[in-house]
């Protein structure tokens, strides 16, 4: 791990902007990484806020829900977070805020609980887009562990989420731990947010079972494996169940409460809108489903630069993109516009810094070399690889070690999928 500079001060203390009414909205036919979705709607139809728009196949049916009322209008292709570009569902917003019926619990039991997570769209909000309720479909969870690190350079999204929703946040979690009949939750947090545990210990003194562990400033602190060992001391091999633990990230936990306390569909979410190349960066609460183009161009403004690098995501383990026109999806947590700097890549100097940072103790330089090498990349534990991005930042030759591992990864996952279809 590394101290890393954050560039967060900009944006601490701003309040969140709004931008929630968008003519129309792009909903990604699509979870995750996976594009095999069944489409339930059609050209033509009506749909309310949380009507399901689509769903993914296979075992884990997370529904894939309308963030406003209005009109499907066209299906059509943009950009993902990705930075391919997937299908969509086109919806002229009416403005009206309509929304579907829902079941109304007299009691929130753990099955009801289940049930509203998967109706209402709930995913993993940190970036991955794991349904939550499969997290917590579980009958050992001992422990909450909500993640409100945040590592990566520019985003403060969970940070301001955290800050201005103190109350609900906390009490949101202890409805979760009370349905789930959890022992304890621990809120990670960085030792340098001073003033965020300040505001914590101001509200936590009435929730027992709810403590604060601070964290040190390094990244990738954020990642689930970092952060389980740092908290817990503990180690696991698939998923963090293992050891009795689920793992949500604020703006996660944020949804839930929404969900249990009004039940509310996940419509919209916090994004960052940073970096060197906006006038005004700000964090700012947008509909799921509103191009990036327009929040920026109303509300952020693009400084007079020569070149940019458009970046969905972080610095680190973001994307970079040719175009403005992503769709905000509900795992994207911020983007950012940076000045481009321009390195000359020099040949590997075989210094083994890579090897030395990766906190998935793989060796980065042998996939790189290893890359037209199906057979050998299978034995490097590739998968492995959490595109920390930290690989590509200590390179003193400037090579983007990174895109390597990512590389090889496809051509692994090609290359089982030709042995399967044989």
């Amino acid at each position: 791990m590394l101290k890393i500079p954050n560039h967060k001060s900009e944006l601490k203390n701003k309040k969140i902007a709004i931008y929630n009414k968008p003519e129309y909205v792009y909903i990604p036919l699509v979870n995750g990484s996976d594009t095999d979705i069944t489409v339930l709607v059609k050209k033509g139809d009506y749909v309310y806020k949380g009507t399901h728009l689509g769903k993914r196949k296979g075992n884990i049916k997370i529904p894939i829900i309308s963030t406003v009322s209005g009109k499907v209008v066209d299906f059509v292709a943009k950009p993902y977070m990705n930075g391919l570009e997937v299908k969509c569902v086109k919806i002229e917003n009416d403005f009206k805020e309509k929304c579907v019926e829902t079941k109304n619990y007299e009691k929130i039991n753990k099955e009801a609980f289940l049930e509203l997570l998967h109706d209402n769209g709930i995913i993993g909000l940190g970036g991955a887009g794991f349904p939550t309720h499969i997290k917590y479909d579980n009958k050992e969870i001992k422990y909450l562990l909500v993640n409100a690190v945040e590592c990566e350079p520019y985003i403060t999204a969970d940070y301001e989420v955290l800050k201005t929703h103190t109350e609900e946040i906390l009490e949101g979690i202890d409805m979760i731990l009370e349905i789930n009949n959890i022992d304890e939750a621990i809120i990670a947090v960085k030792k340098s947010n001073v003033e965020l545990i300040k505001i914590l210990n101001n509200f936590i003194g009435t929730y027992l079972k709810i403590k604060i562990k601070e964290v040190p400033n390094l990244y990738p602190m954020g990642w689930e494996r970092t952060l389980i060992k740092e908290v817990f001391n503990e180690t696991y091999e698939n998923l963090p169940i293992e050891k009795g633990i689920v793992v949500n990230n604020v703006s996660t936990i944020f949804a839930i409460y929404r969900v249990l306390k009004y039940n509310e569909p996940f419509t919209e979410r916090v994004v960052t809108f940073a970096g060197n190349g906006f006038k005004k960066p700000q964090n700012i609460l947008v509909k799921i489903g509103t191009q990036a183009s327009e929040v920026i161009n109303s509300v952020i403004v693009y400084k007079k630069v020569d070149e940019v690098n458009f970046i969905a995501g972080g610095p680190m383990m973001g994307e970079s993109i040719s175009t403005d026109d992503l769709i905000i999806s509900p795992n994207l947590n911020s983007v950012l516009v940076l000045k481009n700097t321009h390195y000359k890549e020099i040949e590997c100097l075989r210094c083994g810094k890579c090897i030395d940072v990766c906190p998935a103790n793989i060796c980065p330089v042998l996939i790189k070399d290893s890359i037209n090498n199906v057979e050998k990349l299978k034995t490097l534990d590739v998968s492995k690889c959490v595109s920390c991005g930290l690989c590509s930042y200590i390179c003193p030759s400037k090579i983007q070690v990174r895109e390597y591992v990512r590389k090889a990864k496809e051509k692994i996952k090609e290359s089982d999928n030709n042995e399967n279809n044989k």
